[in-house]
This record gives C-alpha cells, sequence and structure tokens, in this order.
C-alpha cells in the first residue's frame, strides 16, 4: 500500500493557506492512488528540534560514531522518507525563503552516509526519486509579472533535494495573501486550476 507524505511547517497549522493547499494535492493524489495512506509529519509547531551536537561530532567524522539525540530522530525521519510513494511539503515563506521548521527537517533527512555519499565528484544521492509536491503560500509576490521580491526558497529545495536524489519536484503556491482576501480568492482560483491542468495530463486514472 502505498504513503502519502506530508509535510507541514506553518506555525499556523490548519489555519494556513499552504496547509488548505497541501490538502488539495493530496486529494489529487488520493484520486490517483485510492487506497493511500497519509502520514502527517507535523513540524511548523516547533516539533522537531534542530540537529544537536551528538548530530555534529557524527556528520564530522568517517563514520556514525553516535545514534543518541537527534541522530535518532533523524533516523525515524529519513525512513518516514523512504517509505513514501509521494511526497507534500506544505510551507509558507519566510523572510524569502524555506521558515526555520522546514529548515530543521531538511538538516535531519540530508545526512552524510545514509541520504547522500561524498563521493570525488561531489555528493551523490542514495535516495530513489519520487514525486515531490511543494505547496507555498507568500505574503508577497515572487514570481510572474506581478513579482515584487526574490525567491529563495525553491532554488534551494531543488538543490537540496536533489542532493539526496530527490529530483521529481513540483511547485505551486498561492502569492500575494497579504494583499487581502479578495486576492487570495482569485489567486487559489488560479492555482486550483493549475492543479486540475497537471493532474489531468500528468495522472491519467485508469
Amino acid at each position: 500500500m502505498k504513503k502519502i507524505l506530508h509535510v507541514s511547517c506553518s506555525p499556523r497549522g490548519q489555519a494556513a493557506e499552504s496547509y488548505r493547499l497541501s490538502q488539495t494535492i493530496i486529494s489529487f493524489l488520493l484520486k490517483k492512488e485510492p487506497e493511500a495512506i497519509v502520514i502527517n509529519r507535523v513540524i511548523g509547531n516547533g516539533a522537531i528540534a534542530h540537529v544537536d551536537e551528538a548530530y555534529a561530532i557524527s556528520q564530522a567524522s568517517s563514520a556514525d560514531v553516535s545514534r543518541d539525540g537527534s541522530m535518532a530522530q533523524s533516523e525515524e525521519l529519513i525512513r518516514e522518507l523512504e517509505a513514501a510513494a509521494f511526497v507534500v511539503i506544505g510551507t509558507p515563506m519566510h523572510n524569502l525563503t524555506v521558515p526555520s521548521a522546514l529548515k530543521a527537517w531538511i538538516d535531519h533527512v540530508v545526512r552524510a552516509r545514509r541520504t547522500f555519499m561524498i563521493t570525488p565528484a561531489g555528493k551523490i544521492g542514495t535516495l530513489r526519486d519520487r514525486p515531490v509536491f511543494v505547496a507555498i503560500s507568500s505574503g508577497g509576490r515572487f514570481s510572474g509579472e506581478r513579482a515584487r521580491q526574490p525567491d529563495f526558497l525553491t532554488p534551494y529545495l531543488k538543490a537540496i533535494l536533489a542532493t539526496i536524489g530527490l529530483r521529481d519536484l513540483t511547485f505551486f503556491s498561492v502569492q500575494g495573501t497579504g494583499a487581502g482576501p479578495d486576492a487570495v480568492a482569485e489567486n487559489r482560483i488560479r492555482t486550483d486550476q493549475a492543479l486540475e491542468e497537471h493532474f489531468s495530463s500528468r495522472y491519467v486514472q485508469p
């Protein structure tokens, strides 16, 4: 039975626009895979601590020298990721990039000798590639003709997830949430249409 890993990163929880968008993505995936199980990993409320000394010492060594502290948390999160057929990340954009909660999750799952190997040719990811959907909400606009701020979130996620072998990334966003409810409603319609087009063209029902 396939699993959908939902990583929810907003401190606003289920009230967040990124959460609403990620749930819409999950609903499309469940139409394709109705028997799939959704695994909810809520991290926006500070549930995941930043990596600790034991983790840092292990990463600086030639082998993992500890399984204590955040090394145990890292292993749990990596196994959760490995088991997923699909990954949905719902995240706000904070200060032009990923929120600290998502960065903490990334630091746990991007681990030398576990999810990537260091070789003379560079870092080689060890995870099997799978579809990763990123649902972004942003108070400002970072793409399109009306963009008014830079975007360090999407290029960073593309680069860091490719490091561990995840390259099949698709981004959807609701931007301009700071412009008021009318603008949000308009942007939701546009994004929902993009979702409908994506899943109807790529994921054809048998």
